[in-house]
């Protein structure tokens, strides 16, 4: 018997750690380990720190996407290792990972990145900085003996051999609780709370009426979003969206919204705001992703799958406008027997957002 924490509360601990500036240790079997901070959090003084301590020069690690917008050589194929130089300060670091003073300073190299050695522990700490919700750039810096060091600075320690499959596949999700829940648009609601192993967000099923597992069920797969669906944002459709599914199930008398806690598409709400500070620059919605180091779209749709499942549906009639939806569905075996349309909500000020999401992403608008 033991109380040593697995590998997953070991990753949740990493990323309380980096949320709150503090460095993890990554090893791998070939006997390499690396001092990694969030690009992000880190303070001057850690730096200094880490540059005192680190045995070699430390990186700054980003995605593929990130160096694209820095004029930064990717060796590593998704990643960039750019070497941080002596001079180099914090601000200069935050700079490398953070777009906001882009077209302040467009020109901040050259930038030299690393192509010997290995790569697989930077992108294990991009990818935890990922999950922190924090922006995809760590600093790492190359160390001698992880074990020992870790040991001596009580700093949280992650082996890549047992990490990287949790990593890459979703938390399994548990029903936690459930009661009924009178609505606006039905008094016969009951809302369901699922929570993730990994100590993630929690996530939502609010459902209408009794639907009948047998049968199709209406269903909306809804991605939290604070600014729309709580503060009727004019930039977004989500909030019309959210009260038009809900209305819609209302008046049928049953259906299953799934609201899922990945906002902003997955990056989270406060790199939802860097965004849309760019797009605010002049970049939609996409490229404005892309110039912070996310994907288009960060989202794992396969969440909503895992709860219709732990709900007893195998199908659905989809409230969706996205193609992407749909597709995971089908995938994860929950049969989509009808798309039903969700076309509301368009302003002056997300017009061009939503023309974005029709011609990039696919969506049917």
């Amino acid at each position: 018997m033991s109380l040593v924490p697995d590998i997953t509360e070991l990753l949740a601990r990493a990323r309380s750690d980096l949320r709150m500036g503090v460095p993890v240790i990554l090893t791998d079997d070939a006997g390499l380990s690396v001092l990694s901070c969030s690009a992000e959090t880190l303070s001057a003084q850690r730096l200094q720190d880490l540059r005192d301590l680190a045995n070699g020069h430390p990186v700054v690690a980003v995605t593929v996407r990130r160096a694209e917008t820095l004029k930064a050589r990717a060796y590593d194929g998704d990643l960039a290792r750019i070497e941080i130089p002596d001079y180099a300060d914090l601000k200069w670091i935050q700079s490398i990972a953070d777009p906001s003073d882009d077209l302040n300073t467009p020109m901040k190299g050259p930038l030299k990145t690393e192509r010997q050695g290995s790569a697989s522990l930077h992108r294990i700490a991009i990818t935890l900085a990922k999950s922190a919700r924090l922006l995809p750039a760590a600093v790492v810096a190359p160390i001698k003996d992880g074990a020992a060091f870790a040991g001596s600075h009580g700093l949280t320690l992650i082996e890549h051999a047992l990490a990287a499959p949790h990593l890459t596949e979703r938390s399994p999700l548990h029903s936690i609780s459930a009661a009924r829940l009178p609505m606006e648009v039905s008094e016969a609601g009951r809302l369901h709370v699922f929570r993730p192993e990994d100590g993630g967000e929690e996530h939502y099923a609010v459902e209408i009426g009794r639907p009948d597992r047998d049968k199709p069920v209406l269903a909306r797969l809804h991605s939290a979003c604070f600014t729309g669906d709580i503060m009727g944002s004019l930039k977004c459709d989500c909030g019309p969206q959210l009260r038009g599914a809900l209305a819609q199930m209302g008046a049928e008398g049953a259906g299953v919204l799934l609201y899922l806690n990945q906002e902003g598409r997955g990056i989270g709400l406060a790199n939802k705001m860097r965004a849309y500070f760019l797009q605010d620059q002049g970049f939609d919605t996409v490229e404005a992703n892309h110039r912070l180091g996310f994907e288009d779209d960060e989202r794992d749709f396969r969440l909503g799958s895992d709860i219709l499942k732990e709900l007893g549906f195998k199908s659905v009639r989809l409230l969706t406008n996205n193609p992407n939806k749909i597709a995971m569905m089908e995938r994860t075996g929950i049969a989509v027997t009808e798309r039903v349309p969700l076309k509301v909500g368009e302003t002056a000020f997300n017009r061009d957002y939503l023309a974005t999401k029709a011609a990039k992403s696919g969506h049917m608008l």
